[in-house]
């Protein structure tokens, strides 16, 4: 193996490659396109995923919406088309009776399916807003980025049924001055005075918006008339279970709860985040196979290519070949030197790749930067998927090596010497 190390045998391989320079260049080009392809395609999936995933960094996924409809089935004397109210009660039941639940959320809201908005008024405006009534839990859901200072509602606010708000980013531009703060202000809210507390802005994941008002849940129903009723439940089960499976629990407690029949499907509606999750991460898991998939197999067509440039070569050295093994050159030189050519050309055009798949992932992160409207986040590769198909490619390229350097040990001297 000394012979990889002398002089000689890199300048006959440089040689070699000089005396074909288009044919080389134009193969290199293969090799280093696969690359760089590979690299683009897995930043760009890893962009998508990166974008996915911080759409829900303040969210748990393993929730689900639940609210009431109409019965489908009579039961039990109760005709179909019944309505379903849920209530405070039935937070309590599912609290006790799913132990699957890690959070519970009732929520309420006003300037929703038909109902009329709240009334916001500050000085001399004012303007009609969605208000939500909220326990602190659902901060712990979908967690709200405050700023100025604030809060969000807490447990003494829901004890002692504060006339504390927390308002939208939207509403704070529109009632305030830019370096105006809002907290500690007093506003009125359908004609009663609220303290701000807290101005929240909006999140890409976030069902409020921005132009959204908070009150505590317990004020809300009071000053709403709302008694025990409420609108929908937010439900996140423990991070060892399975949202879709604690669902099902969910809706047959309900309807043990409301007498409706086992098989009516209607009765409750829901909406499960954690499962439309799950078919986007699996979505996403097989973009990141079919990328790996398109990768490699250019990079195989790259290789193969070098491998056919080589065997041209061999072919047109085949003299030059047989005076080498003449004057006593063995079979390992010269089978090394051409695998080592091949190995070379290889590695060359897959570094050449990544440096170029590296720059445009860069220039794609630079333009993107934080616009919302593009879904790609911090398109990177990683490093130890990099570092195997450079690997990948360099043992591609040994292998196919052998081909042409196995032609080149048969070439007998004598039949080569005779060769024009």
């Amino acid at each position: 193996m000394k012979f990889i190390f002398e002089r000689d045998t890199w300048q006959e391989i440089y040689g070699a490659i000089r005396k074909n320079k288009v044919r080389t260049i134009i193969t290199v080009i293969g090799v280093t396109w696969g690359v760089f392809l590979f690299v683009i395609l897995l930043g760009l999936a890893k962009g998508l995923d990166n974008s996915f995933r911080s759409q829900f960094n303040d969210f748990a996924t393993n929730t689900m919406f639940l609210w009431g409809q109409q019965t489908s089935i009579p039961n039990e004397g109760f005709k179909r088309g019944r309505r379903m109210q849920l209530t405070l009660d039935d937070v309590d039941a599912l609290k006790s009776q799913v132990t699957d639940i890690e959070y519970i959320a009732p929520r309420n809201v006003t300037g929703r399916w038909g109902t009329p908005p709240g009334q916001f008024v500050r000085g001399s405006k004012s303007g009609a807003f969605q208000v939500f009534g909220d326990y602190p839990t659902i901060d712990k859901v979908s967690k709200k980025k405050m700023f100025d200072g604030g809060r969000f509602i807490n447990e003494e606010d829901i004890k002692y049924e504060r006339k504390v708000c927390v308002i939208g980013e939207d509403i704070y531009k529109q009632f305030y001055d830019k370096d105006e703060s809002a907290i500690g202000d007093f506003v009125k809210i359908n004609g009663i005075y609220f303290k701000v507390i807290g101005v929240y802005k909006p999140t890409q994941q976030g069902f409020e918006g921005d132009d959204s008002i908070f009150l505590p849940f317990t004020t809300f129903q009071t000053i709403f008339n709302q008694g025990k009723n409420i609108s929908w439940m937010v439900i996140t089960a423990k991070s060892d279970k399975n949202i879709v499976n604690t669902e099902v629990t969910i809706k047959s407690a309900l309807k043990r709860i409301h007498n409706v029949h086992p098989d009516d499907n209607q009765a409750f509606g829901s909406f499960n985040l954690g499962e439309e999750v799950a078919k986007v991460s699996g979505f996403l898991s097989g973009m990141r196979l079919i990328t790996y998939i398109v990768g490699i197999a250019t990079l195989i067509a790259g290789v193969i290519a070098i491998g056919n440039v080589l065997l041209i070569t061999v072919k047109e050295r085949t003299r030059e070949i047989g005076v080498r093994r003449a004057l006593g050159a063995t079979p390992a030189e010269v089978r090394g030197q051409i695998m080592l050519e091949s190995i070379l050309l290889t590695f060359i055009a897959g570094l050449i790749g990544f440096v170029f798949g590296t720059l445009v992932l860069w220039a794609i992160n630079t333009a993107v930067g934080t616009n919302e409207d593009i879904p790609i986040l911090n398109p990177t590769v990683d490093f130890f998927a990099v570092v195997g198909a450079l690997l990948s490619i360099v043992l591609l390229g040994t292998l196919i090596g052998l081909i042409p350097a196995q032609k080149a040990v048969s070439i007998k001297p004598i039949e080569a010497l005779r060769e024009e």
